[in-house]
């Protein structure tokens, strides 16, 4: 496959393509949380152990902006903010659930120690 350019950058494979939209360390668990359900920020926040505020705003953005996810705004008071997955976003789970289930059978053969 020939390199390509989308927004300014250029990918040499579908596979750089994708994960830029779903890769790092923490998209995935956002996109998990958000399988069955609208969660706030703090609720998000609660689910994804260990990630601080400023990256959780981060991931947020970017998944936002590769239309992975969608924000909705409800004028009230306090104001209210939720996320919930596009169909973008959904598309995703079945290759999620792949990379966590090979990531299983790695972790079987593998000399793991737990915190």
């Amino acid at each position: 496959m020939k390199d390509f350019i989308h927004q300014n950058k250029v990918y040499y494979s579908p596979v750089e393509f994708a994960m830029a939209h779903i890769g790092g360390v923490w998209k995935i668990p956002i996109i998990v949380s958000l399988r069955t359900q609208a969660l706030r920020y703090g609720e998000l926040k609660d689910r994804i152990a260990h990630i601080s505020d400023k990256m959780l705003i981060t991931q947020l953005r970017e998944l936002e902006e590769k239309g992975m996810i969608s924000r909705t705004i409800y004028r009230e008071k306090p104001p209210r903010v939720d996320y919930q997955l596009s169909e973008k976003g959904m598309q995703a789970l079945p290759v999620i659930d792949l990379l966590a289930n090979y990531g299983q059978t790695l972790m079987q053969t593998a000399d793991i120690k737990y915190k």
